[in-house]
């Protein structure tokens, strides 16, 4: 097995280990079970025999048969079923009593081994000691009930794996070997051996082995298994691709950015496993209401008891104390929340939608505003050049375009990735730049040639008291352009205007954001005539510009004084303060910047309509964990009270192989509600 295999296999494992641990916190039982599918079919091989010579409640069914010797073999199998079929339970009650957290486990271990003791005591009143009148043995509830509560668990457990699958199937896209290129050949290596910054050849139809930048080719990429989008994406030098994607009908080298370890898929096994490991709010609330349940079981059981042991004697009192301790095992409500995490976190991660925190989504319920950042989040942040103009005779318009591209080398925004991009299209050489800084919220400043010079936003100029030439500023922005100037000791030397295209289903998800009574707000750094035409456009009447970072976090203490709650969607790192500050905060991601910390939540497609996605997600994700909960726990509000007797006089009674049926089946529907949930585009 090679490295690169054996460190994706390491992080399913721990991915494992933790949502084995989460749900270990919510029944104390998921890491006991061992090979539930084995224990359950020879438990059930087990319990035909004990079925077919043993009474039910005391009856004879037409099916059985008794004969010399019979009570012998049926004492001997439960036996053997009690202490096989059982242990799962008496190591998850153990563990429960470790942790001093009785709950479900506690009231299985229980139920089982009041049945077992009684019906062992019973089988050597009669047919050891023959004592009359003879006692009645609880041998069929006991095996019934094993086999009824093994089959749950095993369906349950193949749920909680599956809701985690897709997850795990991303460890496993990353190929075993690549084409290394070198310099006069293309050499033959393992993934696991890939290191940063070497030249990677991928050939026609093959999967990307790491996160890169192309350096050459051009080729449509298939991301699907990756972030969810479903198209070819196509892919030309210096755009970014993604390990575990698949490569389309050409070939293309690219220089190596992030490996097996610490690429995009290793980054979003570590979230999502993160995500799965942390409690949230109404798992926390499940986890007490499963504990209210343990006690409450044990004191109705224990009532129920004495009171049916004085009125019908011990065989109906323990008989029917054992029904009320399993059929009030809150064994649905502990997983009915985990089940529904574990599903959820791994559809998001495999349509885009990386959850951080998972309290995110229980609170999009209560959001009635979603502020969002204009450039990269509502526009597609490829700023393409549409005028260049010098301000001294002495300088042409290449020459200002060539200061300007100097000053932006080394900068990853938008606007001035738009400028390089000009400037390499005019193949203009770029000089030297010593001592580059950012004025924040306003530009930038570097020393060429030994001269200062800035290149700053209109606004700058307003509060820097310079003057410029409004009517030029105004004719260019009201076209929709974002405006800079290039200045030196105070005076302006030449401008450039640069465009920004609308994403395309940008106006689609403004439209869904108020059809689900949110409100959208557009904040932005551009200047009020950008902003303005953007706004329209998208059909956004409340919005903001000309803003520094700082301004947009103030802007969202402003709305959560009000009392409203406000989710703030932008790129990570300009909006790192705001996205923080927000009761939401949704970073919207470059393909491979999955790791951003002030985010709750990160797109990685950076599409508008993944917001929305993930708004439907969030609440049908809490719409399921509140019918669960409700399941998991209201049944119980009926069942036990039954259990107890109190339609005794009306002769309906539940025995414990009924109330072990009703409890698994709960626990059933639970696994099958949280699997319907799905991601709605």
């Amino acid at each position: 097995m090679n490295h690169s295999k054996m460190k994706m296999e390491m992080n399913n494992g721990e991915m494992d280990m933790d949502m084995d641990q989460d749900m270990m916190n919510h029944g104390g039982h998921m890491m006991h079970m061992g090979n539930l599918k084995q224990k359950f079919w020879i438990s059930l091989i087990l319990t035909i025999p004990i079925i077919l010579m043993s009474p039910m409640m005391g009856m004879n069914l037409p099916f059985q048969f008794t004969f010399n010797g019979s009570d012998w073999i049926v004492a001997i199998l439960a036996t053997v079923l009690f202490f096989y079929g059982g242990k799962p339970f008496f190591s998850g009650a153990k563990g429960e009593l470790q942790a001093r957290q009785p709950a479900m486990m506690m009231l299985i271990a229980m139920g089982i081994s009041v049945s077992y003791i009684y019906s062992i005591y019973a089988f050597v009143a009669n047919d050891i000691l023959k004592i009359q009148p003879q006692k009645e043995s609880f041998f069929w509830e006991l095996s019934t009930l094993i086999v009824i509560m093994l089959l749950g668990h095993w369906i349950e457990m193949n749920a909680v794996m599956h809701a985690g699958s897709a997850v795990d199937a991303l460890g496993k896209l990353l190929p075993d070997e690549a084409h290394l290129v070198l310099d006069d050949r293309v050499q033959e290596i393992k993934s696991s051996e890939i290191k940063e910054t070497q030249i990677i050849q991928v050939r026609a139809g093959e999967k990307i082995p790491a996160d890169g930048v192309l350096v050459s080719g051009e080729s449509s990429v298939n991301e699907a298994m990756v972030t969810g989008e479903a198209q070819q994406v196509t892919k030309k030098v210096g755009n970014n691709v993604i390990g575990g994607s698949i490569n389309g009908d050409g070939t293309f080298e690219f220089r190596v950015t992030g490996t097996g370890k610490t690429g995009y898929l290793a980054q979003v096994q570590k979230l999502v496993s993160n995500a799965q490991e942390n409690k949230s709010k109404v798992e926390n609330m499940a986890d007490r209401v499963a504990g209210w349940l343990f006690y409450a079981a044990l004191a109705i059981g224990i009532i129920a008891f004495i009171t049916w042991t004085t009125i019908s004697g011990l065989s109906m009192g323990l008989s029917i104390a054992v029904t009320v301790l399993i059929i009030a095992c809150p064994h649905a409500l502990g997983l009915a929340i985990p089940l529904v995490t574990a599903r959820s976190t791994a559809l998001a991660a495999n349509h885009g939608l990386l959850i951080r925190n998972r309290d995110a989504m229980e609170s999009i319920k209560k959001i009635n505003y979603v502020l969002m950042d204009k450039t990269g989040t509502l526009t597609e942040g490829q700023f393409k050049v549409h005028h260049v103009e010098s301000y001294q005779s002495n300088l042409s318009n290449d020459e200002v375009l060539r200061l300007m591209a100097a000053l932006e080398a080394d900068s990853s925004h938008p606007m001035a990735i738009g400028i390089l991009n000009e400037a390499k299209h005019k193949k203009i050489s770029l000089p030297s730049v010593k001592k580059t800084s950012q004025i924040t919220g306003a530009g930038l400043k570097g020393t060429i040639d030994g001269k200062e010079y800035k290149l700053v936003s209109a606004t700058y100029l307003t509060e820097q008291n310079i003057d410029f030439n409004e009517q030029g500023f105004e004719k260019w922005a009201k076209e929709g352009n974002s405006v800079a100037y290039l200045i030196q000791n105070r005076e302006i030397i030449g401008m450039i205007a640069e465009g920004d295209q609308i994403k395309a289903t940008a106006k689609r998800a403004i439209q869904a954001f108020k059809d689900m009574q949110i409100q959208p707000v557009m904040l932005t750094g551009d200047n009020e005539q950008v902003a303005s035409v953007v706004a329209h456009e998208l059909g956004i009447s409340n919005y903001r510009a000309q803003l520094h970072p700082e301004d947009k976090q103030k802007i969202i203490t402003e709305y959560q004084k009000k009392r409203n709650y406000v989710m703030m969607v932008g790129d990570g790192v300009n909006d790192a303060p705001s996205l923080a500050k927000a009761d939401i905060g949704i970073a919207i991601g470059s393909g491979t910047d999955v790791a951003i910390d002030s985010a709750d939540i990160i797109l990685v497609k950076s599409d508008p309509m993944d917001i929305v996605s993930f708004i439907k997600l969030a609440k049908n994700t809490h719409s399921k964990m509140m019918q669960n909960l409700w399941w998991g726990a209201g049944y119980n509000l009926i069942a036990i009270p039954l259990a107890a007797g109190v339609l005794a006089s009306l002769g309906f009674m539940l025995d414990p192989m009924v109330g072990a049926a009703i409890m698994s089946m709960s626990t059933i529907i639970v696994a099958i509600n949280a699997m319907t949930l799905k991601v709605q585009n």
